[in-house]
């Protein structure tokens, strides 16, 4: 298996030549830029694609139009907690320059192996398993300066090598805005039944317009909304439980959006301090806080809309 012309050879059951590669990776700055062509076959690659996620129900792509609008917190913790319903689900992070799915599921450290059946992904627990680029380098402090072609290489690596298992969701967490990463899930997710997106936004108004485009993409290249998902919508003292607006909804919000296109509001999320703090230990929250109702209320939304579109089938 290559990624690019860098061979991945070795010992396959320990993974040796993918330590290898990616000791090479961290020793880079600027990696070479190669095109893909010969590497992965267009007319052949999504059914490879289609058969490997064939075992996968549900695939959500979460997305947004904005950086730092909470979207892989989002994912870090819908995943948590549809694992914790029973659920087997799937992590996998596509923001290839700056994955934070390791360090907010607290498995940053963690090896990749590879096998006949491919390479597997790490796992949390029992029910919920992850993979990421920032799993595949030594330092999780390493920058990764790609350009295009090897961005998509490696995501459609990600979508055709690694042995998920049976799942009842997978969760792809992908970087901000309308990109080379988007174009390649997108493309290859279209060769095996997709649920759709889950577009995650800030009430304010630099957001929306942000958003405006990412779900004017989704209707380009002909992805299913499921619905928009409002975060940091206000703030709960947790010692008076006094509400404010640290980021005024000016222009109405992700409600006013969500009305105007005709498209579900799943919910609206508070800032909650202890979210952050259990992404940065790389945990669950389990503390009964505003912001974990309003997470679970959101979650049994998304399961409500995959079984409903289970049902259509």
């Amino acid at each position: 298996s290559r990624i690019y012309g860098e061979q991945l050879s070795g010992n396959r059951n320990r993974g040796s030549g993918n330590r290898r590669w990616l000791r090479k990776l961290s020793q880079q700055v600027v990696l070479p830029i190669e095109h893909p062509s010969g590497q992965f076959n267009p007319r052949t690659r999504p059914r490879v694609v289609s058969k490997r996620l064939a075992g996968i129900r549900h695939k959500l792509l979460i997305l947004s139009g904005k950086g730092g609008v909470g979207k892989s917190t989002i994912s870090t913790q819908l995943a948590h907690h549809l694992s914790q319903k029973g659920y087997q689900v799937g992590l996998l992070d596509i923001d290839i320059c700056g994955p934070s799915v390791p360090r907010m599921t607290g498995c940053q450290g963690e090896s990749i192996h590879q096998s006949s059946s491919g390479w597997s992904p790490v796992y949390i627990n029992d029910h919920l398993s992850v993979m990421s680029v920032g799993l595949l380098v030594e330092n999780e402090d390493t920058a990764i300066i790609w350009r295009g072609p090897k961005k998509n290489g490696l995501i459609k690596q990600f979508l055709s090598d690694v042995d998920w298992g049976d799942l009842d969701f997978l969760l792809v967490d992908t970087p901000p805005g309308t990109s080379d990463e988007h174009l390649s899930a997108i493309q290859f997710f279209q060769a095996s039944n997709r649920d759709g997106a889950i577009v995650v936004t800030t009430p304010q108004e630099v957001s929306l317009l942000d958003v405006r485009k990412e779900l004017d993409f989704c209707k380009k290249v002909k992805i299913p909304v499921l619905g928009l998902i409002e975060n940091m919508s206000e703030f709960i003292c947790p010692q008076c439980k006094c509400s404010s607006q640290l980021f005024p909804p000016t222009t109405g919000g992700a409600q006013s959006l969500a009305l105007e296109l005709g498209i579900p509001l799943l919910g609206s999320l508070p800032i909650d301090t202890q979210i952050g703090k259990a992404c940065d230990k790389g945990e669950p929250l389990v503390d009964d806080t505003p912001g974990l109702r309003a997470l679970h209320a959101v979650g049994t939304k998304i399961i409500e809309l995959c079984n409903a579109t289970e049902s259509d089938e």
